[in-house]
């Protein structure tokens, strides 16, 4: 079981990562001013399912594996840089539209961010290093049991990320009347796609 100064700690060093702006928030933050807030915290939904991923990784040693295999290792981070660029591609040719703020997203638009939100996640470099680097020097995880991790640290890594997306989804909300103009649409897109090009080249650096 998991100290009281553990859990704090846990969740300032979890906070505090998925505050720092990256490509995860970014995109989330682009996607909710073009489509509204389900899409956003359905981009969001995802965004969270692949930090579990790492999570459990990262508890039940498979990080060591995974290390181990170092041709398999670099074959994915390859994979994840290539997929960055192209998001990255994708973010800078985005051409600006009226922004319907009364629009409803259809299935399969929810599904594209929440699909999107789970491959950044995988792909991201910080996620990586957080679970795989971090993670270890905040809490000792030999100590964590399937109990703990299942009634424990996932219900606290939903939350924390739940509150700290929802920050940036209503605050990309509150910004979405100022972004009418195409020209402003543009900057944001692009600076998004400019962050997941620079996470892209970090993966790619990784491995040489």
């Amino acid at each position: 079981m998991l100290g009281t100064a553990q859990i704090l700690s846990y969740i300032a060093a979890l906070g505090l990562a998925a505050a720092i702006p990256g490509p995860g928030m970014t995109a989330l933050v682009a996607r909710s001013v073009s489509s509204g807030a389900v899409t956003g915290f359905t981009m969001l939904t995802g965004l969270i399912l692949g930090d579990l991923i790492y999570l459990s990784i990262a508890v039940f040693g498979l990080a060591v594996i995974a290390h181990s295999f170092t041709p398999l290792f670099t074959l994915i981070n390859w994979a994840a840089a290539i997929y960055l660029c192209w998001l990255a591609w994708q973010f800078w040719k985005y051409n600006p539209q009226a922004i319907d703020i009364d629009r409803r997203a259809d299935r399969k638009e929810l599904f594209s961010a929440w699909f999107s939100g789970l491959t950044i996640t995988l792909g991201n470099p910080k996620t990586i290093a957080f679970y795989l680097a971090i993670l270890p020097l905040v809490m000792s995880l030999d100590n964590v049991s399937l109990q703990t991790w299942g009634m424990m640290l996932v219900p606290l890594t939903i939350l924390v990320l739940l509150a700290v997306g929802a920050i940036f989804i209503l605050a990309a909300l509150r910004i979405r009347h100022f972004l009418t103009s195409a020209h402003a649409q543009k900057i944001l897109f692009r600076s998004a796609g400019a962050i997941m090009l620079l996470a892209a080249v970090g993966m790619v650096a990784k491995t040489l």
